[in-house]
């Protein structure tokens, strides 16, 4: 179901404009941890799956020689070559469970709020044949809550979002993306678990703040699969709930609590 969401190019494109970027906060991590772990060396090559629209793959270009983003969805792929600033980025489309790479080639494997939708093990097993020695996988995405900072209305502004990520929270666990659902909720704790290699680390609670304009997070609600989702199941109330979202949250700093960093290393 998620994946007929995100294989629109409407979808797509509002997925592109309005989804909040990685932070800094979560990207010096990963790098921090690649970098220490590679011991300094030239890094090569990035992997960044399930890229999406190439938000989270960009940031990744000043500190790699290539970076390749894959996703199984022609849209977002389409979308990522159009708004592609890097010379050295390039987008195709492929899946996470068979990486279009060779072996030994990768120094990090990145997915950014899209490992929920894997087939884990097989994802981490095609992980360790294409990266190189001491490589790199990092999975990362963000708890579905959020705090409100804006004056005296803050109480009342996070009301209005706790009722909108739980009628989202439900609608995933009735349209057949539970497991997503638990692995966000749980903050990648399954995931981490299901990783099977020596050196890792499971990192939450990063606190990432954002300052977003009234339109901003009414996009943001929009470009969430879940929303489209009951959008296309039950447009009256999906319009209701975007419709008490908007008219309630004005201009003001939403704090996405907790991002989660997942920085295993290769054995």
């Amino acid at each position: 179901m998620a994946a007929q969401v995100f294989n629109t190019m409407p979808f797509s494109l509002l997925y592109h404009k309005y989804m909040i970027p990685v932070s800094n906060e979560v990207t010096s991590m990963v790098l921090s941890y690649v970098e220490e772990k590679t011991n300094g060396r030239p890094l090569d090559m990035a992997l960044d799956v399930g890229c999406g629209t190439g938000r989270y793959t960009l940031p990744l270009a000043p500190h790699f020689k290539k970076v390749l983003g894959i996703d199984i969805c022609d849209s977002q792929i389409n979308v990522a070559k159009r708004y592609n600033t890097a010379n050295n980025v390039s987008y195709m489309v492929a899946s996470a469970e068979r990486l279009p790479v060779e072996n030994n080639s990768v120094d990090l494997v990145s997915s950014g709020l899209a490992a929920h939708f894997f087939t884990i093990d097989k994802f981490v097993n095609e992980s360790v044949r294409v990266l190189k020695t001491n490589g790199c996988l990092a999975a990362h995405g963000y708890h579905p809550s959020s705090e409100i900072e804006y004056r005296d209305l803050s109480h009342g502004l996070n009301t209005v979002m706790s009722e909108m990520w739980d009628t989202l929270c439900q609608q995933a666990y009735t349209t057949g993306l539970s497991e997503a659902a638990d692995h966000m909720l749980n903050q990648y704790h399954t995931i981490y678990e299901t990783i099977d290699l020596k050196d890792k680390k499971w990192i939450k609670d990063i606190p990432v703040k954002y300052q977003m304009s009234i339109s901003e997070i009414f996009g943001f609600a929009r470009s969430l699969c879940t929303c489209q989702i009951l959008l296309e199941k039950n447009e009256k109330e999906a319009k209701q709930l975007l419709a008490q979202t908007d008219k309630s949250v004005p201009f003001g700093l939403l704090t996405l609590l907790p991002a989660t960093l997942h920085r295993p290393g290769k054995r």
